[in-house]
């Protein structure tokens, strides 16, 4: 009777580690693939939100070209007569030929980061309207709500953590899938022509290659998504701090208690009550110090004889974002702030969220985010479809795909096992959310196993 001889051949060096990491990349896909799914989902949305939004409130944003253009001094008169009630903070000038003239006020019962924006004709100095204007990007109502959707679920601070959930766990998923690409690449090298042409072969090759596609977009979302994050974002300015990375701020000539006036001799000026009458005059001396943006605001004064604030707000390309503070009183530039004085660090991270946004190069930007979302999405929906191939089909009632089988870790090198450890302790440090999750995903495993010990398991293939 002739006798089958095992082969003495050890299995590829890839199939030590790589239950490892498919185990990690299973159940991190699992869990955090829902807030991955939103996340995906509602930035989609937003992204698109800049043409929506210009249709939704063209009445507002719009108005007639005409051949002579009333003052910027009258177009802020006539917004103060039609919202008495509010406190003047800015004005935003008219762009462009037939946009809009925004005069900003800060109101009770407005939320944090909200003005009423009151639209005026720059022709005629007639208001067409007003609306809650959000943030640094002067996002209108339907703009903002996709933004908070997408920020915090529409549950305000609490709703936060589900985003940072979504970016603390998007790159390890990402990263984790490029290793599980490479060593499958290597593993079809011997891999049986039945088995690669298999639905389940199929299914993960289209996978992974999606996301080979998304993974350098995914680690970019999931990096600039933590910068916003309430405790990552935390951790992440305190080191731009400690690095001197922190953006640059706009500081008045002379500093101390007197910064704002103007002085003769050694005897400081008497404060002068700026009024909004001046705000053509300083605009003209931003313009003649450098502020050469078509979109920007011009902050007034906090007190009488501080100094007003002229602030480049366009996010696209070229960056435009300098500021000068101004004398109302004698036009004269007392501080200023320049893009191009940036540290490298501070202009990376300001294109990162405008990038992030979908405003820093326009329609591209916004189809690159297009495309990149549905991406996201198809990996998610894939991801779960295979897991759910997985489910055992005989078995009756409520079932689920079968995971990655336990004690991976223990086939792993030592050494491979030990040199994680170190550094996911400091990035579970520097990034809460996805240490908690990890610890608390690691403590009901571990129960999950004491429960079952003692009972039989079938062992599974962890070789897709």
């Amino acid at each position: 009777m002739a006798t089958r001889i095992e082969p003495t051949t050890s299995p590829p060096r890839t199939t030590a580690w790589r239950g490892l990491f498919l185990r990690l990349h299973f159940y991190a896909g699992v869990l955090a693939g829902p807030f991955v799914l939103i996340a995906a989902l509602t930035g989609v949305l937003y992204a698109a939100t800049p043409q929506m939004e210009s249709w939704i409130y063209s009445d507002q944003l719009e108005a007639p070209v005409g051949l002579h253009q009333a003052s910027l001094s009258d177009q802020v008169k006539a917004a103060q007569t039609a919202n008495p009630g509010g406190d003047l903070v800015a004005v935003r000038p008219a762009p462009e030929p037939g946009d809009t003239t925004r005069v900003l006020f800060s109101e009770e019962g407005l939320g944090e980061s909200e003005r009423r924006a009151v639209f005026v004709d720059p022709a005629t100095a007639q208001v067409r309207g007003d609306l809650v204007a959000y943030g640094t990007s002067g996002a209108l109502p339907f703009r903002t709500t996709l933004d908070q959707l997408h920020r915090n679920l529409l549950l305000g601070e609490p709703g936060r953590l589900y985003s940072e959930l979504a970016a603390s766990w998007l790159w390890v998923v990402a990263l984790g899938g490029l290793v599980l690409w490479v060593s499958r690449r290597r593993a079809r090298r011997n891999e049986s022509a039945e088995k690669a042409e298999s639905v389940r072969g199929k299914s993960v090759r289209r996978h992974g290659t999606i996301g080979l596609w998304v993974l350098l977009g995914a680690l970019f979302l999931s990096a600039t998504g933590l910068t916003w994050s309430a405790y990552a974002g935390e951790n992440v300015s305190d080191l731009r701090a400690s690095l001197g990375w922190e953006t640059p701020a706009l500081k008045v000539a002379g500093g101390g208690e007197h910064a704002g006036h103007s002085g003769h001799g050694d005897v400081p000026a008497p404060p002068v009550a700026d009024q909004p009458e001046r705000v053509d005059a300083v605009l003209a001396a931003a313009r003649a110090g450098g502020i050469d943006a078509a979109d920007l605001e011009i902050g007034l004064p906090a007190e009488p004889g501080s100094p007003w604030k002229v602030t480049e707000v366009g996010r696209g390309w070229p960056t435009q974002v300098d500021a000068v503070a101004v004398d109302g009183g004698t036009g004269q530039v007392l501080g200023e702030v320049r893009f191009a004085d940036y540290p490298l660090m501070a202009k990376l991270a300001r294109w990162g969220i405008d990038a992030h946004m979908g405003v820093l190069f326009g329609w591209p930007n916004q189809i690159l985010l297009l495309l990149l979302g549905a991406g996201l999405v198809t990996l998610v929906v894939l991801g779960y479809r295979m897991w759910w191939k997985r489910r055992p089909t005989r078995a009756t009632g409520l079932t689920f795909g079968r995971p990655i089988p336990r004690g991976q870790w223990r086939k792993a090198p030592r050494v491979l096992v030990a040199g994680l450890v170190v550094p996911a302790a400091v990035i579970g440090w520097f990034i809460p959310l996805l240490g908690i999750s990890l610890v608390l995903f690691l403590v009901i495993d571990l129960l999950l196993g004491l429960r079952s010990r003692g009972r039989s398991e079938p062992e599974s293939d962890v070789t897709v």
